[in-house]
Formats: structure tokens, C-alpha cells, sequence
């Protein structure tokens, strides 16, 4: 019996005030987080590290989300994409496990 995934997928989400795709995002990670092994951490806009991250990706719109350091999107969360990325991501950590 293969042994449950270790790895946590790392979702940061840039959020900004009264951005209604940044709350819908919010409420749909923390449906997948449910679903799958994530460590979601929310960055205001206006903090160093939220104005980093947009400078370094460069989003068209809020909220900026990024997966395990690479840019995933910008404003609505497109739920079918991260489901599929989410599905690879535990694809791949149970066949590294079953490998050990």
C-alpha cells in the first residue's frame, strides 16, 4: 500500500482589499486544501513581500497567485487548471513514494 504524499504543494496568493477575485480565490484554495496536501500563504499587496512578488511577476490583475514559486495566474482563479496541476503534483508524489 503505497504511503499518502509528503509533499505539499506551496501556494502563495498576493491578495488585494476589496478585490472580489481575491476572496472568490481564497474560498476555492481552501476547497482544494481540503482535497489535497497545500500550504496556502495569503501576502497583502502593499506588504514588502506582496510588492515583491508582483514586481517579480508582473500580474495583469489581482489576486497573483503563485505555485511553489513559479506564476500560476492573475486575477480569476482558473479552478480546472489547478485541479489538473494539483493532480500531477500527487501523481508524481506517490510515485516517488511507492519508489522508495
Amino acid at each position: 500500500m503505497p504511503s499518502a504524499p509528503s509533499h505539499r504543494t506551496q501556494i502563495t496568493i498576493v491578495h488585494s482589499p476589496a478585490c472580489h477575485f481575491c476572496e472568490d480565490a481564497a474560498a476555492a484554495l481552501d476547497d482544494f486544501a481540503s482535497r489535497y496536501p497545500l500550504e496556502i500563504t495569503t501576502v497583502e499587496l502593499e506588504s514588502p513581500a506582496g510588492a515583491a512578488l508582483v514586481a517579480r511577476h508582473r500580474p495583469a490583475m489581482n489576486p497573483l497567485v503563485v505555485v511553489d514559486g513559479e506564476f500560476f495566474s492573475s486575477g480569476r482563479l482558473p479552478r480546472k487548471k489547478l485541479a489538473r496541476l494539483l493532480e500531477r503534483h500527487t501523481d508524481a508524489a506517490v510515485a516517488v513514494a511507492e519508489a522508495r
